[in-house]
């Protein structure tokens, strides 16, 4: 049965056009065609790479940080307690106020004091400001190697200039040495997002991010396997241009210089919406829509390319949303909305939320407190008790 599983599979018909088989894909000594088998060699690389990530952050991102000023910020560490940690651990981080009430019963204390406990566990979980300044590093220090390491394998290729390149004399183009360890590149990076993925910083397009990743590794492992090498690295370059200038803008933001970070973000901003929703399309798109039928009729990996690459662009249309959004707000108001930055964690949001219910709660205790010791009245009437007002900061009698 797997046998049979994996003969359909690999059944010439979903991987190549129409009149050619896994038999004129034959390699020879002068000539190599990329083979399924080594899309796995990816995996062993990804790990490498996450221990090359973890010493880059413990050897240089970590120290960088602390020169360039970047400080944690001192949280309160929560109270041990058993039925508290519980219900944090299996149940929610962040309980409604039905079930604080019962938890304060439980534990014999005031509302209040659960509630406040709860607000400092979950500060203890967010990530530290240097934490979030190494993975930046890393991964701006992987989009700069890849960015130019994608255009120095691909400034000499004739599909960088004329795109319909990209389908001459399709599926049978040998495969380069350096073409090949690109791809193998930019796979292991995504292969190795996916392992860190809990460990690292959550940001609030989490689940956006979990199908960009999906995505990109069945797109580059596609299109490996169905040797649309050639479209592939246009792909991987177009997207690590804009990365590049990311990553800078939130180390930036990390330091707290504001307005470098500013203007690193307006350019990152016309760099993603130019490139993703103008040269991607125009590339991209409207290359294998288009410019693969002069060769070919459609079969199902034009079709399955074509709807994986379409699931990029919604993806990139989310983003730019965003993005368009962030920049309108600046213009109109010189500054950026904290929770709208593509940097922006679930955690903060949560915070924020906490510091406005905090002060509204302060506001209103503060209010009753005024009224019960008489300071407001009806109709602006005097005070109710003898005091008149303060004077050098102690009261003073009529």
């Amino acid at each position: 049965m797997a046998r049979s599983l994996y003969e359909w599979l690999w059944h010439h018909e979903f991987w190549l056009p129409p009149g050619i088989t896994w038999e004129d894909m034959q390699e020879s000594e002068d000539i190599h065609y990329p083979q399924p088998r080594e899309v796995l060699l990816s995996i062993p690389f990804a790990l490498i790479l996450v221990f090359i990530r973890y010493a880059f952050e413990r050897a240089i991102a970590l120290p960088l940080s602390a020169k360039l000023g970047v400080r944690d910020k001192q949280r309160p560490k929560a109270q041990p307690n058993l039925v508290l940690e519980t219900f944090y651990n299996t149940h929610r981080k962040n309980p409604e106020q039905d079930e604080l009430l019962s938890l304060a019963k439980q534990c014999d204390l005031p509302v209040r004091k659960v509630e406040k406990w709860f607000r400092c566990r979950r500060n203890m979980d967010r990530p530290s400001l240097s934490k979030k300044f190494s993975e930046a590093c890393w991964r701006f220090t992987f989009y700069i190697i890849s960015f130019f390491t994608g255009l120095a394998v691909l400034y000499d290729k004739p599909w960088l200039w004329d795109h319909r390149e990209c389908w001459t004399g399709y599926p049978q183009q040998p495969l380069q040495p350096s073409l090949f360890w690109y791809y193998m590149l930019e796979l292991s990076f995504y292969w190795s997002l996916v392992f860190t993925l809990p460990f690292d910083v959550k940001r609030k397009d989490f689940k956006e991010q979990i199908v960009h990743h999906a995505a990109t590794i069945f797109l580059i492992s596609f299109s490996y396997c169905g040797n649309y090498i050639r479209i592939g690295t246009l792909v991987m370059v177009i997207h690590d241009a804009s990365d590049c200038f990311l990553e800078p803008t939130k180390i930036f933001n990390y330091m707290k210089w504001k307005k470098t970070c500013d203007s690193l973000f307006m350019i990152f901003s016309a760099v993603f919406l130019i490139s993703r929703l103008v040269i991607y399309p125009y590339t991209v798109l409207y290359n294998t829509y288009y410019y693969s039928m002069e060769i070919f009729q459609p079969f199902f990996g034009y079709y399955f390319v074509n709807t994986l690459l379409i699931i990029l662009q919604l993806l990139h249309i989310f983003w730019s949303c965003l993005i368009i959004h962030m920049v309108y707000k600046f213009i109109l108001q010189g500054t950026m909305e904290k929770d709208m930055r593509s940097d922006t964690e679930e955690s903060d949001k949560d915070e924020d939320r906490d510091k406005i219910r905090e002060k509204e709660k302060n506001g209103i205790t503060r209010f009753s407190t005024v009224t019960s010791n008489g300071y407001i009245q009806r109709n602006g009437s005097e005070p109710l008790n003898n005091r008149a007002h303060l004077a050098n900061g102690h009261a003073k009698e009529r």
